[in-house]
Order: structure tokens, then C-alpha cells, then sequence
């Protein structure tokens, strides 16, 4: 095939990724991302030629989709909570059910001078999203990776959400004598446990970060450690909400004792447990 349009084209990387059952949608957003055109530039001239860098672009884009790397990767972004944020390779790429963790913050959230954690940042999708949502709190992002906390950092530039401090840290190390207390700790830790990694889709294991990922032999390795030392910076009556995974909610319900009050679980959109409450006494 020998294409002259933009709209030859488009036909040509559909049938490249004829194996992918998106490949209509996906090709189309790679061209978009080659050729430097929104939707409707694309749809106002589909016929229009493009240029050979537009080409070589995107069927390096295309070549690297079949190869199995993540669509947001390829254009660097996703969208969260309506907002456009840059991922990288170094960062967990948003999924549309951290927005639970999200939505309960909000529902327990007076809309005051509060102070918020949130614990492994990445792309700082939480922080920024709570920060856009709650323009009097004073929010903490932590992550233990630099190249994490830099496209954190740039998405908080780019959305205005001037109120986020970075920090590395390692869980809680940063604010370890601080004197800081939170009235919510948020996180979506690594909740992988190493059998069920090997089962996770290639795509997944071979190109996000394994370290967001992978919590140990468990999976709970990290979810144990945040509930444990998470009391020592809430507030009395703050809040601890983090993510958890298929089948952990039993065995996460069971960390708290009776330093912890409203405990509490709440569903994604699919009918899984998707976030834990739980509130210090």
C-alpha cells in the first residue's frame, strides 16, 4: 500500500494492528499523536496529504503498539478525573478506578484548611485531582522515584495545582520528625503479589514500572507497613483510604485494631472492593 491521504493511512496502521481488537481507535490516536492534529483537524481534512516524518512517526508508533507497549506510553498521556495527564515509562499509568479513592476523600472531606498525604505519587494523579477538587487544602505528594516525582511535578504545573508539594520519600521517611500531622493519608500502593504477577498481562509486566506494582510474596507487604505507621501522622480522627486489590479485602479488613474506627469499603464501577476507609480512633 502505497497511501497519499491521511486517511490512507489511518486505513494502513488499522490493518498493521488488525490483531489488536481496538485497532480502529488505537490507530487513530497514534496518527493523531504522529501527524500533530486534534479530532477535529482530522475529521475537518482527512483527505489532506501528510509528510514523511508524519509517516515515519507513525508506523514506529504503530511497530512499538504491536510490540506490546502501552497506548499511553506511546502518546504520553491519560486521562484522569477529565484531566490530561503526562505518563512516562516511570510511572503507573491512571486507571478510571483509583477515581473511587478519589470520590470517598471528597465524601468525608469538610472542604477546609486541610492537610493531605498522598503516599507513592507517581504521576501525581491523586494529589493533583484532590488538589483541583479542594482549593483550601494543603497537600503532600511523596514518591521514592525522582523521574516519578518529575512528571508529577510537571502535571501539577500543568493543571495550575499550585498547593501540591513533591517530596521524595519513602513511605512515610520525609516527614519522620516533622511534627506533621495529615487529616488524610491517601495511597495506591503496590498490591501485587508475586504469583499473581506472573499472571498479569505481558503488556503490563513487561512496561510499567515493576516497583508500583509488585508489593512481595504476599502482595500486602506495602498495605502492612502504611496501615502499621500511618497513625503516627494522622490527626486524631484523620483518615487513612488506600486502594487494594481482587481478593485482599478480608486480609487488609484484618490489619486494623481497635486504634481504628469506621472501617469502611467501597466498590469500583466492576462490583470489586476497591478502596479501604478506615479512621483513627
Amino acid at each position: 500500500m502505497n497511501p497519499k491521504t491521511l486517511q490512507d493511512l489511518l486505513r494502513h496502521g488499522v490493518g498493521l494492528l488488525q490483531d489488536n481488537p481496538q485497532s480502529v481507535l488505537e490507530a487513530k490516536v497514534l496518527l493523531l499523536r504522529a501527524a500533530l492534529l486534534s479530532e477535529e483537524d482530522f475529521f475537518a481534512a482527512p483527505h489532506a496529504p501528510f509528510s514523511a516524518k508524519t509517516e515515519s512517526f507513525f508506523l514506529r508508533l504503530v511497530e512499538k503498539r504491536k510490540e506490546g507497549v502501552p497506548l499511553s506510553y506511546l502518546t504520553g498521556t491519560k486521562e484522569f478525573w477529565s484531566m490530561l495527564l503526562r505518563v512516562s515509562p516511570s510511572v503507573l499509568i491512571p486507571r478510571p478506578e483509583t477515581e473511587v479513592l478519589v470520590e470517598k476523600v471528597l465524601e468525608l472531606s469538610s472542604r477546609d484548611h486541610e492537610a493531605i498525604l498522598d503516599v507513592g505519587t507517581g504521576s501525581g494523579n491523586i494529589a493533583i485531582a484532590l488538589a483541583k477538587e479542594l482549593p483550601r487544602a494543603r497537600i503532600f505528594a511523596g514518591d521514592i522515584s525522582l523521574r516519578a516525582l518529575s512528571v508529577a511535578r510537571r502535571n501539577a504545573a500543568l493543571q495550575k495545582a499550585r498547593q501540591v508539594d513533591f517530596v521524595r520519600s519513602d513511605l512515610f521517611s520525609a516527614f519522620r520528625g516533622s511534627g506533621l500531622r495529615f487529616d488524610f493519608i491517601v495511597s495506591n500502593p503496590p498490591y501485587v503479589s508475586r504469583r499473581d504477577w506472573d499472571a498479569l498481562p505481558a503488556e503490563i509486566r513487561a512496561f510499567e514500572p515493576r516497583r508500583a506494582l509488585l508489593a512481595g510474596e504476599s502482595g500486602l507487604e506495602m498495605i502492612q507497613r502504611l496501615v502499621r505507621k500511618a497513625r503516627t501522622y494522622l490527626k486524631p480522627g484523620g483518615y487513612l483510604i488506600f486502594e487494594i486489590g481482587d481478593g485482599q479485602r478480608e486480609s487488609v479488613l484484618a490489619l486494623f485494631g481497635r486504634r481504628w474506627t469506621e472501617i469502611e469499603t467501597a466498590w469500583d464501577l466492576a462490583g470489586k472492593p476497591r478502596v479501604i476507609t478506615a479512621r483513627r480512633a
